[in-house]
């Protein structure tokens, strides 16, 4: 080999070198610039929950020496810190009634809204019948009409159903509303039918053949593979009650009895309350804030898995 060939190949080295190193700093100038910007998105979205935490906490008295601010303070940083407005909250007004009926929401439309879905998602996704296709696309096109068409019946219904003059609103809100919730429920089988569609169905003819029943095959096989569908469809269960307002303000009628904590803190928020409930305001928006994240933090692995698992096309 001669010298001038021994100088190509040195040359191409100390290019190819170059221009490795070139793409790595390009790389870590772009991650800087990405992660820059993500650090900027984080604080702006975390300001506003920060106010509120601080405005919980504010325990100063007003001018007169005696009487607690509960208004809406000129500043963030309160100057003196205590509990009182968590106390109060739990002892002073509807909160704890509020707590108990979205809680209770939430476990029931957990559990039957998880068993529907389920069951519907195994059955579209292991049996074949005449009309499952029509069927699947009928529920496509009916959940694409958003909800708020449908509210004026709904009230109707409910009211008409219950016992009593307001049947199952004001008052009674609470079962209407998990009625509501859990009903349709069903509709809502795509993402988990996903996941049953990425199991092998050699397991369940395999299972059949040795005498398992189809029930059987649900319960001792698809469901222990299906871990993360499974808290997936129970954490996205639990979480809308808490969530929804519009529809639960309207069949509610602002009974106390039937409020859950989004109408409640809510209706603090008018012109009338506002001026003295507004740290208690932010007091509840915590609250109601903590079972929720800590929920989501212990189970966010297995909810990324479901959504993932069943983003596949069934």
């Amino acid at each position: 080999m001669n010298t001038s060939s021994l100088n190509e190949m040195s040359n191409d080295t100390y290019m190819k070198r170059k221009h490795h190193m070139g793409m790595k700093a390009k790389g870590r100038i772009s991650n800087t610039i990405i992660y820059a910007i993500l650090i900027l998105m984080s604080i702006i979205w975390l300001i506003p929950f920060i106010f509120i935490v601080l405005q919980s906490f504010h325990t100063e008295l007003a001018a007169d020496g005696v009487t607690r601010v509960t208004w809406q303070v000129g500043y963030v940083w309160p100057k003196k810190w205590g509990f009182d407005n968590y106390i109060d909250l739990f002892t002073k007004t509807s909160f704890p009634k509020w707590y108990l009926n979205t809680f209770i929401m939430a476990l029931f439309t957990a559990i039957f809204q998880t068993l529907f879905v389920l069951f519907m998602s195994y059955t579209l996704s292991r049996l074949r019948f005449k009309g499952r296709k029509a069927l699947m696309k009928f529920m496509l096109i009916l959940g694409m009409f958003p909800g708020m068409l449908t509210m004026i019946i709904m009230y109707n219904v409910l009211k008409m159903i219950g016992p009593g003059d307001y049947g199952l609103t004001g008052a009674n809100a609470v079962p209407g509303l998990i009625l509501t919730y859990v009903a349709s429920s069903g509709m809502g089988y795509y993402v988990s039918k996903g996941f049953f569609d990425t199991i092998p169905k050699s397991l369940d003819e395999a299972a059949r053949v040795d005498g398992a029943t189809r029930a059987q095959v649900l319960y001792k096989i698809i469901l222990p593979l299906s871990k993360p569908i499974v808290i997936y469809t129970i954490l996205t269960a639990f979480m809308a009650p808490w969530g929804d307002f519009v529809f639960a303000r309207y069949v509610s009628n602002l009974s106390d009895a039937g409020m859950n904590v989004a109408v409640g803190l809510n209706s603090w928020l008018n012109k009338d309350q506002i001026s003295g409930k507004y740290t208690l305001f932010c007091a509840g928006g915590v609250i109601v804030a903590i079972p929720v994240t800590i929920l989501f933090l212990c189970l966010q692995k297995y909810y990324v898995e479901g959504v993932t698992g069943g983003a596949v096309k069934g």
